[in-house]
């Protein structure tokens, strides 16, 4: 296991970003003398549309102070468009937010149990996915986009992360797919193989409780708790997918894995931690060397994978999709999303990634160490454009 990132939590103040970097270089130091590795230390602020000012400026305004403060990466949160009415003009800028730095992630919340979905804001976040798309280098700029649904603050990964706007806080994102690896390579009953799993991620979890608390007291920040979703690296041994596959599925996308997914999320809410954020399963196929290699395969579609999603972790994650999918299109595998993060009331988000040029089947080529390249999966070229000319809002 390895620290994903030591995420901050801090209203957008000079003082804060200055005090939460003191914070996580600290827990950073702690963990490395614990023997746990951490790949990143973030700050996430309060959301995109309550900053103020011109989003650009203050993004960039912020990123350079997480900058000096020693911080690898910046969220300044979503768009809050999960209530209707609300000024939808910040997503607009949000193509030239993510051209105007490679290290700030945002992000737009288009849905919330009990409220409904934003119908326009979906609309909108679909033409931002495809103009970034086209206008950044093999589309590599949506990695720092996703469209939210039913996700509140506080939760350590990003591009979902932001703060509530209250007191500092810390939260803990983990690297963790290797301890199912390594749990379901073992003999024994299903029985046998969750209860070590759950051994394991609380032991884990033990860990990490007893190296940030008594740091987050010490910095006067609110320890938020640990986030364990069993998030992977690109190499078999860190492969969510490799661990589905160990559990006794074929091949990820073969039936049974359904299934394993809903064991492996049973696993985690078992488990006894102080937890926040989505603590599920993560299926980002291009962050998982098994999954890019099954996407190679033809094993799983992008209906396959919001399957998975109603029984685990996160929703769509690094999913490349051909460069000429429809704005419609995107807006439609959106509020599908959507709307069961709504029915189930679970928090989802979709992290698109339209590659130019590309067409469903080729191989992607992005040369970046947290990814493994697979095939850019199909869409079938049709999306819901008579629903969005309907309304602008629903509740389901």
């Amino acid at each position: 296991m390895r620290i994903r990132s030591i995420t901050c939590l801090v209203n957008a103040t000079g003082d804060a970003i200055q005090a939460a970097g003191r914070l996580a270089n600290e827990a950073r130091t702690a963990f490395e003398n614990a023997g746990l590795a951490v790949q990143t230390t973030r700050l996430a602020t309060q959301p995109l549309s309550l900053l103020g000012g011109d989003p650009v400026r203050r993004a960039l305004d912020l990123w350079a102070q997480c900058a000096a403060a020693g911080m690898d990466y910046l969220s300044v949160g979503p768009v809050l468009a999960d209530t209707p009415g609300v000024d939808l003009s910040y997503i607009e800028r949000i193509p030239d937010l993510i051209r105007a730095s490679g290290a700030v992630f945002c992000g737009v919340l288009v849905a919330r149990r009990g409220h409904g979905i934003n119908l326009a804001a979906v609309r909108r976040t679909a033409w931002a996915i495809r103009d970034i798309a086209h206008t950044t280098d093999l589309g590599f700029g949506n990695l720092r986009l996703a469209a939210l649904a039913n996700v509140g603050p506080g939760a350590p990964f990003f591009p979902a992360a932001y703060h509530d706007g209250g007191a500092p806080a810390v939260a803990i994102a983990t690297e963790s797919a290797d301890l199912a690896v390594a749990v379901f390579s073992e003999a024994g009953s299903l029985d046998q193989v969750r209860n070590r799993l759950v051994d394991a991620v609380e032991a884990a979890a033990r860990q990490i409780d007893s190296v940030v608390r008594p740091l987050a007291e010490r910095h006067d920040f609110r320890f938020a708790g640990i986030d364990l979703t069993l998030a992977p690296f690109p190499e078999q041994a860190r492969s969510i997918g490799q661990a589905i596959e160990r559990l006794g599925v074929d091949r990820v996308g073969a039936a049974g894995t359904l299934f394993a997914a809903s064991f492996i999320t049973d696993c985690l809410r078992r488990s006894a931690y102080s937890r926040c954020g989505f603590n599920g399963l993560m299926l980002p196929v291009l962050e998982d060397a098994t999954l890019a290699e099954r996407s190679r395969d033809g094993l799983f579609t992008v209906n396959d994978l919001l399957l998975y999603s109603a029984v685990c972790g996160t929703g769509l994650d690094t999913v490349p999709l051909p460069g000429d999918v429809t704005e419609e299109e995107l807006a439609g595998i959106l509020l599908d999303m959507a709307a069961l993060a709504i029915r189930l009331d679970k928090p989802l988000t979709a992290r698109l990634m339209p590659v130019p040029g590309a067409q469903a089947g080729d191989m992607t080529t992005f040369d970046f160490d947290f990814f493994a390249n697979g095939r850019v999966l199909a869409v079938k070229d049709l999306g819901s454009p008579g629903l969005f000319r309907r309304a602008d809002w629903v509740t389901i």
